[in-house]
C-alpha cells in the first residue's frame, strides 16, 4: 500500500500581495507568507514604513518589496495591481472600523467604512483576479474578514454590515471562478489585539465582554492568523473556495 502525502504547505515560486500590511495582521500575513517561501509585495499607503518592512523582512532572507496603494482608491488599485502583477495569492487585510451605536451613524463614516471594507476589498480581489485568468493561472484570494460578518455586535452595526457583505461576495466569486482554478475565501478572526485595537482593550468593561464571549478565555494575537493564511494560500486547501475559516475563540459557536 501506498501512503498518501500531504500536499505542500510551501509557496516557493509564488507571488503573494498583501494589501494593509503595514501593521498588524497584514504585516503578520505578509511574514508568514514570505517565511513560507513566496515572493511577497506588501501594498499600503504608509510607503516609508514599508520601506522599513521590506529591509527587515530581506534581512531575515525572505524576498519582499513595497507598493504603494490605497485599496479605497479603485482606479488606483486596478492600475498598480495590473503593473505590478500577476499574483498567485491575494491577502487584502486593508479595513478600517468606526464604531457607534447603529441611532448614531453619520453618513460620511458609513461611506468611508463601505468605501474600503467592500468596495475596495470588491474590486481588488477582481484586479488580481483578472490577472490571474489573464495569464491563464490558478491562484488563491483571501481576504480578511471578521467573526463580525457573522454575529451581531454592540455599536458595529455599519462594521458588520461591511463584513457581513465581504463573505457575501467571496462565496460569489468563488463560484464564478472555480473553473479557473481560482480559490476565494476569507479568514475571519476575533479581537486581535494590535495598536489599533489597544484602546478597546484598555477599557475594563469592554475587555470584560470580549473574555467572556471568547470561550478559549484569551484574546487572539497576530501569530493565530498565521498559520491560517498559510494553509489557505497553499496546495494544502486545494478544495477549499468560497469558505469562512473562524479564528474566533469559540466566539460564533454558540
Amino acid at each position: 500500500m501506498t501512503l498518501p502525502k500531504t500536499p505542500s504547505f510551501r509557496l516557493d515560486g509564488k507571488r503573494a500581495l498583501v494589501a494593509g500590511a503595514s501593521s498588524g495582521i497584514g504585516l503578520a500575513c505578509a511574514a508568514a507568507l514570505g517565511e513560507a517561501g513566496a515572493e511577497v509585495t506588501l501594498a499600503a499607503r504608509r510607503v516609508d514604513v514599508l520601506d522599513v518592512l521590506v529591509d527587515e523582512m530581506t534581512a531575515a532572507g525572505m524576498s519582499a518589496r513595497a507598493l504603494p496603494l490605497d485599496v479605497a482608491d479603485v482606479a488606483g488599485t486596478q492600475t498598480a495591481v495590473a503593473g505590478a502583477g500577476p499574483f498567485d495569492i491575494l491577502v487584502n487585510s486593508a479595513g478600517l472600523a468606526r464604531h457607534s451605536p447603529a441611532s448614531e451613524t453619520t453618513e460620511e463614516d458609513f461611506d468611508a467604512v463601505a468605501d474600503l471594507n467592500v468596495k475596495g476589498a470588491y474590486f481588488l480581489t477582481q484586479a488580481v483576479a483578472k490577472g490571474l485568468a489573464g495569464a491563464g493561472r490558478p491562484g488563491s484570494l483571501i481576504n480578511i474578514s471578521s467573526q463580525m460578518a457573522h454575529v451581531g455586535g454592540l455599536d458595529r452595526a455599519v462594521y458588520c454590515a461591511t463584513k457581513h457583505a465581504v463573505e457575501g461576495f467571496t462565496k460569489a466569486m468563488a463560484i464564478e471562478w472555480g473553473k479557473s482554478g481560482i480559490r476565494v475565501n476569507t479568514i475571519c478572526p476575533t479581537f486581535i489585539l494590535t495598536d489599533l485595537t489597544r484602546s478597546t482593550f484598555e477599557q475594563p468593561d469592554k475587555r470584560a465582554w470580549i473574555e467572556d464571549k471568547i470561550k478559549l478565555g484569551r484574546v487572539g494575537a497576530v501569530e493565530d492568523i498565521m498559520g491560517a493564511v498559510v494553509y489557505l494560500a497553499s496546495d494544502a486547501s486545494g478544495l477549499v473556495t468560497g469558505s469562512a475559516l473562524m479564528i474566533d475563540g469559540g466566539w460564533t459557536a454558540e
